[in-house]
């Protein structure tokens, strides 16, 4: 088992360091522990909620190590794969093609040729940070962020490829838009993926 750190945070929940936090989250979503609340990933962690009143961060431990050693090997966790359609355009896409040293054609072409993967969901309510850029296509954010960016608006930021599920201000370079709904409350599952979810970008058709 890889090196795993716990730490309490308050008298109700405990953050899990480790590598496997999405896999283990997982598992935790699926199977659950006496007394877990909630379970909520980000990049190489996992934040516990829990009902004191049930149970402690020790028993918590305990129960999360005997988890973490029952957990199938990585490539066989992975979890759906989406595509997502994209119309390229928008206020960056030529500053970004630029950027990268390739035509508009092409830069469209290895963004969607990239194996991207949610990593964590964060920010706003079904937004989710994409890793898996090649370093080429890793645009600097914006030196002052726009105060309005249009749902579905597909956008690079650093090393994360995102799409806004919102309207909302925001500092990521906008290189295309989809129509597709990433975020509705009444839905019985409201946000479309989930962290280890793989994502391809698909040009769209004019």
């Amino acid at each position: 088992m890889s090196a795993v750190t716990f730490l309490p945070l308050g008298d109700a929940a405990l953050v899990v360091l480790t590598g496997r936090a999405r896999d283990l989250h997982r598992h935790l979503t699926r199977q659950g522990l006496p007394g877990l609340l909630d379970s909520v990933p980000a990049l190489g962690q996992l934040t516990l909620l829990f009902d004191p009143l049930c149970t402690d961060a020790d028993t918590l431990t305990g129960g999360v190590r005997a988890a973490l050693t029952t957990l199938p090997p990585e490539t066989e966790t992975q979890g759906q794969t989406l595509t997502v359609p994209v119309t390229f355009g928008g206020p960056d896409l030529a500053w970004c093609a630029a950027h990268a040293g390739l035509s508009e054609a092409a830069f469209v072409a290895a963004v969607c040729a990239a194996p991207l993967e949610v990593a964590f969901l964060g920010f706003t309510p079904g937004f989710a940070f994409l890793t898996g850029l090649p370093t080429a296509l890793q645009m600097p954010r914006l030196d002052i962020p726009r105060a309005g960016v249009p749902a579905g608006s597909v956008a690079l930021g650093g090393p994360w490829a995102g799409v806004y599920p919102r309207a909302t201000p925001g500092g990521w370079r906008v290189v295309g838009h989809t129509a597709l709904n990433l975020f509705d409350p009444a839905r019985p599952q409201p946000v479309l993926w989930q962290p280890g979810d793989r994502v391809r970008f698909e040009a769209a058709r004019a």
